[in-house]
C-alpha cells in the first residue's frame, strides 16, 4: 500500500522519479485541483437524468427518453440550450458582482469537494478542522443568494431574496447542533479521522437523532422538498435569480443539483463510515466503491421525498425549525455529552487498538443509542401531546360554532 502513488504522496512519486521538487509539487497540486473539480461537474450531468428518471418512476411517467439510448443525452441538450441562450445583464445592475454571484453558487460547492475523503490514501486536504471548513464554506452559498438579489438592481429580485436567507441561515442552528455530537464522539474535527473513527461502527447507530437532524437541515439549506421555498417564488415572479439567463443561470442550477450530491457524500462520510468497509486497507480503490454506494442510498432517499412530500409554508418552515429542531437537537447534544461523560468515566470506550473491532465499540453504542431513543420519547410525547391540544382546541371552537347560530334565532322575552 506504500508503494501506490496517490494524490497524497503524489509528489514524493514524481521527486523519486528525477523530477525538481517545486515543479512536482506544483503538479501535484494542479493535478488534485483539477480532479476536485472537475469530477462534480460531471457528476451534475448524469444527476440531473438520475434525478429526473427517479421523479418519473415516482409519479408513474416515463422521463427522458428520447435524446440518446434511454435519454441519457437529455441533460447534454438542456446544457446546449441555456449556453445558447442570450445572455442578459439589466440596466442599473452592479455588473461586477452581478456576474460574480453564479460563480460564487458553483465555487462554493466545488470547494466542499477538497475536504472530502475518498479511499484511505485519496483526499485533498486532510485538514484537522474539515468540519469547520464545511460549514464555513457551506454557509457561502447565502452570500450567493443575497448578492444574486441585490445586484440584479430588481426589487423582486431583492424580496426574493430575503425569505431564502431566512430559511439558510435558521437552519445552519440545527446543522451545527448536529455536528457536535459525531465530533465530540470522534474527538476530532478531521472528516478523515471521523471516517477511521467508524470502522467498528458507524455514527449512525451512536447518533441517529443527529444524523436525522443533520439530514433535515441539509434538505433545507440546499433548498429541496419540502423545503424547496428558494423555488417557490411565484408569487413574487421567480425570486432572486429572475435576471439570470443562460449560461448564469445554468450555473445556479448545477449548483443547486451539485450542492444536493454533496451533502449525501458528507452524510455518508459523517454518519456511515465514508469509505470504510471489506478489503478496503487490502485494496485502497475500494473506498470510493463503499462511499459511492452509501451516498446513493442517502441521495434516491432525497430524490424520493422531493418527489412525494408537499412544500410547506413560510411559518410552518420556520417554527419547525425554532420550535422543534433546535429545541430537540440542543436536548440532544446536552444528552450525547452526558452519556459520553458517563462512558468513559465507567470505562467503556474502546481502546485506541480496538478502535475496529465491532464488539469493543458495542457497550458505548448501546449506552448512546439508549439515550437517543429517550430522546426519540421526549419528541414523541411532545407530538402527541400538541396533537391533543390542538384536537381539543378544535372540539371546542366546532362546539362554539354549533351553538351560536341556535343562539342568535332566540328571540327576547316579550316578542
Amino acid at each position: 500500500m506504500t508503494d501506490v502513488c496517490s494524490i497524497n504522496n503524489l509528489t514524493r512519486c514524481l521527486v523519486d522519479g528525477g523530477m525538481d521538487a517545486g515543479l512536482a509539487n506544483f503538479i501535484s497540486i494542479l493535478l488534485g485541483v483539477v480532479a476536485t473539480a472537475t469530477l462534480p461537474l460531471v457528476t451534475v450531468i448524469f444527476l440531473i437524468w438520475v434525478e429526473r428518471k427517479i421523479a418519473a418512476r415516482v409519479q408513474d411517467r416515463l422521463g427522458p427518453n428520447r435524446v440518446g439510448p434511454w435519454g441519457l443525452l437529455q441533460p447534454v441538450a438542456d446544457a446546449v440550450k441555456l449556453l445558447t441562450k442570450e445572455d442578459i445583464t439589466p440596466q442599473g445592475a452592479d455588473k461586477f458582482i452581478y456576474n460574480l454571484a453564479p460563480i460564487i453558487a458553483f465555487a462554493s460547492i466545488v470547494l466542499l469537494w477538497a475536504v472530502v475523503p475518498f479511499t484511505p490514501l485519496h483526499v485533498g486536504a486532510n485538514l484537522a478542522i474539515g468540519v469547520l471548513y464545511f460549514m464555513a464554506v457551506g454557509s457561502i452559498a447565502t452570500i450567493k443568494v443575497m448578492v444574486a438579489g441585490w445586484s440584479s438592481n430588481n426589487k423582486y429580485a431583492l424580496l426574493g431574496a430575503f425569505r431564502p436567507i431566512a430559511q439558510l441561515l435558521s437552519y445552519e442552528v440545527p446543522l451545527v447542533l448536529a455536528l457536535i455530537v459525531p465530533v465530540m464522539i470522534a474527538g476530532t474535527m478531521s472528516l478523515q479521522e471521523l471516517t477511521v473513527a467508524q470502522q467498528g461502527m458507524w455514527f449512525v447507530f451512536m447518533a441517529p437523532v443527529a444524523a436525522v437532524i443533520f439530514f433535515i437541515a441539509n434538505l433545507a439549506e440546499v433548498g429541496r422538498a419540502p423545503f424547496d421555498l428558494l423555488e417557490a417564488e411565484s408569487e413574487i415572479i421567480a425570486g432572486y435569480n429572475i435576471e439570470y439567463s443562460g449560461f448564469k443561470f445554468g450555473m445556479f442550477m448545477a449548483g443547486e443539483f451539485m450542492h444536493a450530491f454533496t451533502v449525501c457524500v458528507l452524510t455518508a462520510v459523517i454518519f456511515l463510515g465514508g469509505w470504510s468497509g471489506p478489503l478496503v486497507h487490502e485494496l485502497p480503490v475500494l473506498g470510493f466503491v463503499w462511499l459511492g454506494l452509501k451516498t446513493a442510498v442517502v441521495y434516491i432517499f432525497m430524490l424520493v421525498l422531493r418527489s412525494t412530500v408537499p412544500r410547506v409554508r413560510i411559518d410552518q418552515l420556520m417554527a419547525f425549525n425554532w420550535k422543534f429542531l433546535v429545541p430537540i437537537s440542543i436536548i440532544n447534544l446536552l444528552v450525547t455529552a452526558l452519556l459520553l461523560y458517563v462512558v468513559r468515566a465507567l470505562g467503556l470506550t474502546p481502546a485506541p487498538e480496538q478502535a475496529t473491532d465491532f464488539l469493543a465499540n458495542l457497550p458505548q453504542t448501546l449506552v448512546l443509542f439508549v439515550g437517543n431513543l429517550a430522546v426519540i420519547g421526549i419528541v414523541v410525547t411532545m407530538i402527541r401531546n400538541w396533537g391533543r391540544q390542538q384536537r381539543l382546541a378544535d372540539e371546542a371552537r366546532f362546539v362554539t360554532n354549533e351553538e351560536e347560530p341556535a343562539a342568535a334565532l332566540t328571540l327576547p322575552a316579550g316578542h
